[in-house]
Parts: C-alpha cells; structure tokens; sequence
C-alpha cells in the first residue's frame, strides 16, 4: 500500500512540474507575441529611465537567427515576459556593463548555442547597437565579478546552468560582449534587426 501511494505521488509530482513548465513556456511565448506587436505599432523612444516590466529593446543573435524582446526588471513577473534588464545597471548602447538575465529554459535557451565573436544586435531607444561576444563563461552565483561596473561599454547575458537540469540550477552561464558599433539609424545598413527573424518558441 505504502509503495503504491508513494507511485501516485511520484506521478502526481510529475504531472504538476510538467504542467508549471508548460505555464510558463506558454506564458514566455505569449509575453512575447505581445511585446512583438506593441515594437511594431509604437517603437518605443529613448528614456532616461525605466519602470519594472517596461518594454525596452530588441535583441537579436542573427547566427542564431533569433530575436527576442527586453524588458525592466529581472523579478519574476518580468522574466515571465521576458529577458530582463538588472536595473541599476547601464543602459543599452552606453558606456558601462549592460546586464540582461533570462530563464534558461525559454527565451535564454538559445545562448548554449552563442559562440565567442558572435554578433549581438540590441536595437533600443531608435538606434541599433552592434556588439561582438568575446567571452563566455560558467561560474557560481556567488560570483558576480562579471555584472559589476565597468567604464567601457559592455553587454553582459546571464542565465542558469546547465541549460539542461531539473530543480533550481546551480550554476550561471555568462556571456559578456563589447560595444563595436552604435548607429543612430536603425535602418543602417548592416545593423538594421530583420522583422522576420525567428522568435523562441516560433
């Protein structure tokens, strides 16, 4: 009896983190959809600041022909929607360490993929911010070395690792990326992030 109940709530178990893990992918994917339809009708102007779940850029890893849209804030309502922009922290294109943060298992799925000199397109405020990956690296969230200040700028994306782990991960996968380009046109030639792109659960 007692083996029998304990294989119920063995499969009981499953079927609610299955069913949270499918909430939450849908939620990402729909959270997008939106933030995708909003760009297109306002694209959004440049700010001095931001409020917490605020729509503010486009990313896109054209290698990986992916795109995916930021947002304000990195509590759990925004990472629901989004990758998040670490408030306090530089905004995109200036100088300073820009940090974005995203759940491994939806929109920041993509980064087991990045490889260094990968370019990074972060279209936010009218102009198109091109960096380049120069490094990525594994490390404990004890160590936040790579999202402190910096005066150059910086482009730093954080998401657990392994991308592949059930439960809380322990680790953080780290890319950090440098400033190459800034154009104040987002249609220059070369910068210009396709509409058509792919998005994360397309």
């Amino acid at each position: 009896m007692a083996k029998r109940l304990f294989s119920w709530l063995l499969i009981l178990s499953g079927v609610v983190l299955l069913a949270i893990g499918g909430w939450t992918v849908y939620t990402g994917i729909r959270s997008q959809k939106e933030a995708q339809e909003t760009w297109t009708e306002i694209r959004p102007e440049p700010r001095p600041s931001y409020r917490p779940g605020d729509l503010i850029g486009r990313l896109a890893i054209p290698r990986l022909d992916a795109q995916m849209f930021v947002v304000e804030g990195t509590g759990k309502e925004e990472l629901l929607k989004g990758p998040g922009h670490l408030e306090g922290t530089a905004l995109p294109g200036t100088a300073g360490n820009c940090v974005i943060a995203g759940h491994r298992d939806t929109h920041f799925r993509i980064l087991k993929d990045i490889r260094e000199s990968d370019e990074i397109l972060l279209e936010s405020g009218g102009a198109v911010h091109r960096y380049r990956v120069t490094r990525t690296r594994v490390v404990y969230p004890t160590n936040t070395g790579l999202i402190q200040p910096r005066p150059e700028a910086t482009l730093t994306l954080v998401t657990c690792f392994p991308f592949y782990y059930l439960g809380p991960a322990p680790k953080r996968f780290v890319v950090q990326a440098e400033l190459v380009e800034r154009a104040g046109d987002r249609t220059t030639v070369g910068l210009r992030i396709p509409d058509g792109a792919s998005k994360p659960g397309d």
